[in-house]
C-alpha cells in the first residue's frame, strides 16, 4: 500500500522558519519516502505503508518537542497513478 501525507506545523513565523518547522523538514528529508515536497506553507510525501507512519511518528514527537504547538496533516491511501 502506499500513502501520501500532508502536513504544517505551527506556529507560522514568516520572517524566519521556527525550529518546529525546520525539525519537520530533517524528519522528512532524512526519511526513506518515495517522494517529498517542502514549502512554506505545507509539505506532502509520499512512500510505503511503513516509510510514512515511521516518518509521522518521528514528525509529531520531534516537531512538539521542538516547539510546535499544532500539527495539522491528512493522510490518504493512494494508488500507484494517483501521483
Amino acid at each position: 500500500m502506499r500513502l501520501r501525507v500532508e502536513f504544517t506545523t505551527e506556529p507560522f513565523d514568516l520572517d524566519e522558519a521556527p525550529a518546529h518547522a525546520v525539525v519537520a523538514r530533517e524528519v522528512i528529508e532524512a526519511a526513506e519516502l518515495d517522494s517529498v515536497d517542502v514549502g512554506p506553507f505545507g509539505n506532502t510525501a509520499e512512500g510505503g505503508t511503513d516509510a510514512v507512519l515511521t516518518a509521522v511518528d518521528a514528525l509529531l514527537r520531534r516537531t512538539l518537542e521542538a516547539g510546535a504547538t499544532r500539527v495539522s496533516l491528512q493522510l490518504n491511501v493512494i494508488g500507484e497513478g494517483d501521483r
